[in-house]
């Protein structure tokens, strides 16, 4: 009896400590990212405490200037068109790759991959010597292309990973049944890896959204994206308005996160209902 009340109090003591911990991780990570807010919220015109007052100054002036405004919409029109791209050309090469005799999978996966692994500044100079002799520089087919080549390396994972437990008898029966390939796919397949594929559709997005060093090289002005005019107003002037711009980025970030969680839940559930 002695014994198991000293290892209930001991369990206790460490889940007390692994929480402070985390805590104190959370507190290390978040809190500056989280000191700009209130700044953004500030009357002067400096970033600095302490505050010189309250004013949604900055939120005024960053969704009424057309700079502001033509970058959200290049960074929405180009997420989106980048995204839909990465979401079909990354779920095609997951469904090919979890084939278990698909012929040189350890090499074509690391190289589908790579995007992720090889510094992005030196992946934005490889498409910059690739598009420049094609005199597709400064253009929105050049950065709709690249940030598709960075989205689609998402997909491609969370795709395989739900093929990984996905039940391969469910596509003989409907073969057996006489279905043929397409609508064994649009009827069996995809509603099962739906989540997946959704979910590496929101990575794609927030990779494409915020994405910075490829527009530098290949990206022109009128191809500027919200992280590109951010870099501009900081090396050119310091705009406090950047503060109310990233304010509403991380609010998006946190829908984004949101949605993730809903969809990954919803994979769960479906998972279980077919088990």
């Amino acid at each position: 009896m002695k014994d198991g009340r000293t290892r209930l109090l001991s369990e206790r003591i460490a889940g007390a400590g692994l929480n402070v911990h985390c805590a104190v991780i959370f507190f290390f990570l978040v809190a500056p990212i989280l000191a700009i807010v209130p700044l953004s919220f500030n009357a002067g015109s400096f970033f600095s405490y302490p505050m010189q007052g309250f004013s949604l100054r900055w939120y005024e002036a960053a969704l009424s200037s057309s700079d502001w405004q033509r970058a959200f919409a290049n960074s929405i029109g180009i997420g989106a068109a980048s995204t839909i791209i990465a979401t079909v050309f990354g779920t095609l090469a997951a469904l090919g790759l979890s084939r278990s005799h698909f012929p040189f999978r350890a090499v074509v996966m690391p190289i589908i991959v790579s995007p992720m692994i090889v510094p992005i500044v030196v992946v934005a100079a490889g498409f910059y010597l690739v598009y420049s002799p094609l005199g597709l520089v400064n253009s929105y087919l050049s950065v709709v292309l690249s940030h598709a080549a960075l989205g689609t390396p998402f997909v491609v994972i969370t795709v395989t990973a739900s093929m990984l437990s996905f039940d391969q008898s469910l596509l003989r029966a409907a073969s057996g049944l006489g279905a043929p390939p397409w609508v064994t796919f649009r009827r069996v397949t995809l509603p099962l890896i739906a989540p997946a594929v959704a979910t590496g559709s929101v990575f794609a997005f927030a990779t494409s959204f915020d994405e910075v060093i490829v527009i530098l090289f290949i990206g022109g002005p009128d191809q500027r994206t919200v992280p590109r005019q951010m870099w501009s107003g900081i090396r050119e002037s310091i705009d406090p308005s950047i503060l109310a711009v990233a304010t509403l980025l991380m609010v998006f970030a946190m829908a984004l996160f949101a949605c993730m969680n809903w969809l990954r839940k919803r994979a769960a559930a479906a998972n279980r209902s077919f088990a």
